[in-house]
């Protein structure tokens, strides 16, 4: 039965995941938490973990998912749901490619998908920005987390993002933020 499901969820997650990752977490949260197979802290760590761990996020966290559920197969059946319906999609489309993009109304379409898919990654990172930084008091309203290290490092990433434009005139590579977040995670949790 949780195979079925899991196929289910990570084949809808496949289908209607436009914008890449980013533009998918909302899906699969909705997917996740829905069914129950990890609360909300739990799916935000294994989000943290998907980014920073080699691979495509919505894959990494399919075979994690899966693999929490059902084991290897669950695994599998996760990671196969996932990917099959763009595999699909790509091979379809990049066979059309030069046509379609001659096509106003389809040119059209993929302005449209743009905007919309800024709009659910900048409410994904809002939410989980709200759901790391501040707890919730009821009626809507939100209130510093009480141990308040995660504004500390987020504060000391975007400082540090920001000193590397000014002083260096360097964008600070992904890397160097997700190892820094890390060094700043043992620092303030681990110590």
């Amino acid at each position: 039965m949780i195979l079925w499901e899991l196929l289910a969820g990570f084949l809808q997650v496949g289908l209607f995941s436009f914008g890449g990752a980013y533009g998918a977490i909302p899906l699969i949260r909705d997917v996740v938490l829905s069914r129950g197979w990890l609360d909300d802290a739990a799916l935000s760590y294994m989000i943290a973990v998907s980014e920073s761990t080699p691979g495509p996020i919505m894959v990494n966290m399919a075979t994690y998912i899966g693999s929490s559920q059902a084991g290897f197969w669950g695994a599998a059946v996760a990671t196969m749901a996932v990917v099959t319906p763009a595999f699909i999609i790509i091979i379809a489309v990049s066979a059309l490619m030069a046509r379609l993009l001659q096509s106003p109304l389809f040119c059209s379409a993929l302005d449209a998908l743009k905007a919309c898919v800024a709009g659910i990654i900048l409410a994904t990172g809002l939410q989980m920005l709200l759901n790391c930084c501040f707890a919730p008091t009821g009626a809507a309203g939100f209130a510093l987390s009480p141990n308040g290290g995660e504004l500390l490092i987020l504060a000391v990433l975007a400082a540090a993002k920001l000193a590397a434009q000014r002083l260096w005139h360097k964008k600070l590579s992904p890397v160097m933020l997700i190892l820094l977040a890390a060094l700043l995670g043992v620092a303030v949790y681990g110590v």
